[in-house]
Protein backbone atom coordinates (compact mmCIF):
# COMPACT_ATOMS: atom_id res chain seq x y z
CA UNK A 1 0.00 0.00 0.00
CA UNK A 2 1.19 3.51 -0.70
CA UNK A 3 1.44 5.64 2.42
CA UNK A 4 1.63 9.42 2.72
CA UNK A 5 2.40 11.78 5.55
CA UNK A 6 -1.35 12.13 6.13
CA UNK A 7 -1.99 8.38 6.36
CA UNK A 8 1.25 7.23 8.06
CA UNK A 9 -0.04 7.39 11.61
CA UNK A 10 -3.01 5.13 10.88
CA UNK A 11 -1.57 2.91 8.14
CA UNK A 12 1.80 2.26 9.78
CA UNK A 13 2.03 3.24 13.44
CA UNK A 14 -1.48 2.19 14.52
CA UNK A 15 -1.45 -0.93 12.33
CA UNK A 16 1.92 -2.00 13.76
CA UNK A 17 0.17 -2.74 17.06
CA UNK A 18 -1.62 -5.59 15.27
CA UNK A 19 1.23 -7.01 13.14
CA UNK A 20 4.61 -5.86 11.81
CA UNK A 21 4.50 -3.15 9.16
CA UNK A 22 7.47 -2.95 6.79
CA UNK A 23 7.96 0.46 5.21
CA UNK A 24 9.93 0.78 1.98
CA UNK A 25 11.21 4.36 1.62
CA UNK A 26 11.91 4.74 -2.12
CA UNK A 27 11.86 7.11 -5.11
CA UNK A 28 10.98 6.60 -8.77
CA UNK A 29 14.43 7.68 -9.98
CA UNK A 30 16.28 5.25 -7.66
CA UNK A 31 17.68 2.21 -9.52
CA UNK A 32 18.36 0.10 -6.39
CA UNK A 33 14.78 0.88 -5.24
CA UNK A 34 13.44 -0.60 -8.48
CA UNK A 35 15.54 -3.73 -7.83
CA UNK A 36 14.49 -4.12 -4.18
CA UNK A 37 10.80 -3.29 -4.63
CA UNK A 38 9.76 -6.48 -6.46
CA UNK A 39 11.66 -8.69 -3.98
CA UNK A 40 10.00 -6.97 -1.01
CA UNK A 41 6.57 -7.15 -2.62
CA UNK A 42 6.89 -10.83 -3.53
CA UNK A 43 8.21 -11.87 -0.13
CA UNK A 44 5.61 -9.80 1.74
CA UNK A 45 2.90 -11.40 -0.39
CA UNK A 46 4.05 -14.89 0.67
CA UNK A 47 3.64 -13.72 4.28
CA UNK A 48 0.22 -12.10 3.82
CA UNK A 49 -1.50 -11.90 7.18
CA UNK A 50 1.84 -11.93 9.03
CA UNK A 51 3.25 -8.63 7.76
CA UNK A 52 2.05 -5.53 5.92
CA UNK A 53 4.19 -3.77 3.30
CA UNK A 54 3.85 -0.02 2.98
CA UNK A 55 5.67 2.16 0.46
CA UNK A 56 6.65 5.79 1.02
CA UNK A 57 7.80 7.89 -1.92
CA UNK A 58 10.45 10.09 -0.28
CA UNK A 59 10.15 12.79 -2.94
CA UNK A 60 6.44 13.25 -2.24
CA UNK A 61 6.76 12.72 1.54
CA UNK A 62 10.04 14.39 2.52
CA UNK A 63 8.85 15.06 6.07
CA UNK A 64 8.44 11.31 6.70
CA UNK A 65 11.92 10.60 5.38
CA UNK A 66 13.30 13.31 7.67
CA UNK A 67 11.27 12.12 10.66
CA UNK A 68 12.70 8.60 10.37
CA UNK A 69 16.25 9.58 9.52
CA UNK A 70 16.24 8.30 5.95
CA UNK A 71 19.52 9.47 4.45
CA UNK A 72 19.87 6.92 1.66
CA UNK A 73 17.39 4.86 -0.32
CA UNK A 74 16.10 2.30 -0.53
CA UNK A 75 15.64 2.33 3.22
CA UNK A 76 13.45 -0.33 4.79
CA UNK A 77 12.15 -0.02 8.34
CA UNK A 78 10.00 -2.51 10.24
CA UNK A 79 7.57 -1.17 12.82
CA UNK A 80 6.08 -3.03 15.78
CA UNK A 81 3.98 -1.38 18.44
CA UNK A 82 4.64 2.02 16.88
CA UNK A 83 8.44 1.74 16.99
CA UNK A 84 11.16 0.83 14.49
CA UNK A 85 12.39 -2.64 15.48
CA UNK A 86 14.53 -3.55 12.45
CA UNK A 87 15.88 -1.81 9.39
CA UNK A 88 18.31 -1.93 6.50
CA UNK A 89 19.51 0.38 3.74
CA UNK A 90 20.29 -0.61 0.17
CA UNK A 91 19.17 -3.27 -2.23
CA UNK A 92 19.15 -6.89 -1.08
CA UNK A 93 18.58 -10.12 -2.92
CA UNK A 94 15.24 -11.85 -2.65
CA UNK A 95 16.70 -14.60 -0.36
CA UNK A 96 18.18 -11.91 1.91
CA UNK A 97 14.81 -10.12 2.03
CA UNK A 98 13.11 -13.44 2.81
CA UNK A 99 15.50 -14.14 5.69
CA UNK A 100 15.00 -10.63 7.09
CA UNK A 101 11.21 -10.97 6.93
CA UNK A 102 11.34 -14.45 8.47
CA UNK A 103 13.25 -13.03 11.43
CA UNK A 104 10.74 -10.20 11.70
CA UNK A 105 7.65 -12.41 11.51
CA UNK A 106 9.00 -15.14 13.79
CA UNK A 107 8.75 -14.97 17.55
CA UNK A 108 9.91 -11.62 18.89
CA UNK A 109 12.99 -11.35 21.08
CA UNK A 110 10.67 -10.85 24.05
CA UNK A 111 8.60 -13.91 23.17
CA UNK A 112 11.77 -15.99 22.88
CA UNK A 113 13.00 -14.67 26.24
CA UNK A 114 9.69 -15.45 27.95
CA UNK A 115 9.71 -19.00 26.57
CA UNK A 116 13.32 -19.49 27.65
CA UNK A 117 12.61 -18.21 31.17
CA UNK A 118 9.53 -20.40 31.48
CA UNK A 119 11.47 -23.50 30.41
CA UNK A 120 14.47 -22.82 32.65
CA UNK A 121 12.55 -21.60 35.70
CA UNK A 122 15.29 -18.99 36.07
CA UNK A 123 14.53 -15.39 37.05
CA UNK A 124 10.85 -15.79 37.97
CA UNK A 125 10.55 -12.13 39.03
CA UNK A 126 11.91 -10.98 35.69
CA UNK A 127 9.50 -13.30 33.88
CA UNK A 128 6.56 -11.94 35.89
CA UNK A 129 7.57 -8.35 35.09
CA UNK A 130 7.86 -9.07 31.36
CA UNK A 131 4.53 -10.86 31.27
CA UNK A 132 2.96 -7.87 33.05
CA UNK A 133 4.42 -5.55 30.40
CA UNK A 134 6.73 -3.95 32.96
CA UNK A 135 9.90 -4.00 30.87
CA UNK A 136 11.59 -1.25 32.86
CA UNK A 137 11.08 -3.21 36.10
CA UNK A 138 12.42 -6.36 34.40
CA UNK A 139 15.55 -4.48 33.38
CA UNK A 140 15.99 -3.13 36.93
CA UNK A 141 15.84 -6.70 38.25
CA UNK A 142 18.39 -7.86 35.68
CA UNK A 143 20.78 -5.03 36.58
CA UNK A 144 20.41 -5.87 40.29
CA UNK A 145 21.34 -9.49 39.52
CA UNK A 146 24.39 -8.52 37.45
CA UNK A 147 26.11 -6.82 40.38
CA UNK A 148 26.62 -10.11 42.27
CA UNK A 149 26.81 -12.55 39.35
CA UNK A 150 29.81 -14.59 38.25
CA UNK A 151 31.06 -14.20 34.65
CA UNK A 152 28.85 -16.92 33.16
CA UNK A 153 25.72 -15.65 34.88
CA UNK A 154 26.54 -12.05 33.95
CA UNK A 155 26.64 -13.07 30.30
CA UNK A 156 23.25 -14.77 30.61
CA UNK A 157 21.77 -11.68 32.29
CA UNK A 158 23.34 -9.41 29.66
CA UNK A 159 21.79 -11.53 26.90
CA UNK A 160 18.36 -11.30 28.57
CA UNK A 161 18.63 -7.51 28.77
CA UNK A 162 19.67 -7.32 25.10
CA UNK A 163 16.63 -9.42 24.15
CA UNK A 164 14.40 -6.96 26.01
CA UNK A 165 16.09 -4.08 24.18
CA UNK A 166 15.35 -5.84 20.88
CA UNK A 167 11.72 -6.28 21.90
CA UNK A 168 11.34 -2.60 22.70
CA UNK A 169 13.29 -1.39 19.67
CA UNK A 170 16.61 0.44 19.49
CA UNK A 171 15.14 3.93 19.84
CA UNK A 172 12.69 3.25 22.66
CA UNK A 173 13.48 5.56 25.63
CA UNK A 174 13.74 2.59 28.03
CA UNK A 175 16.20 0.85 25.69
CA UNK A 176 18.33 3.98 25.39
CA UNK A 177 18.39 4.58 29.15
CA UNK A 178 19.03 0.97 30.21
CA UNK A 179 21.57 0.21 27.49
CA UNK A 180 23.81 2.81 29.11
CA UNK A 181 23.15 1.44 32.57
CA UNK A 182 23.85 -2.10 31.41
CA UNK A 183 27.16 -1.07 29.90
CA UNK A 184 28.12 0.68 33.13
CA UNK A 185 27.18 -2.39 35.20
CA UNK A 186 29.18 -4.74 32.96
CA UNK A 187 32.29 -2.64 32.44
Amino acid sequence: MDVTTASFEQDVLDRSHELPVVVDFWAEWCGPCRMLGPALEAEAETRAGDVVLAKVDVDANRELADRFGVQGIPAVKAFRNGDVVAEFVGARSRPAVAAWLDELTGPTAGERLVEELRESGDLPEVLAAIEAGEHEHALELLLDEIAAADAERRERLRAAAVELFAELGPEHPVTVRYRRRLAAALY
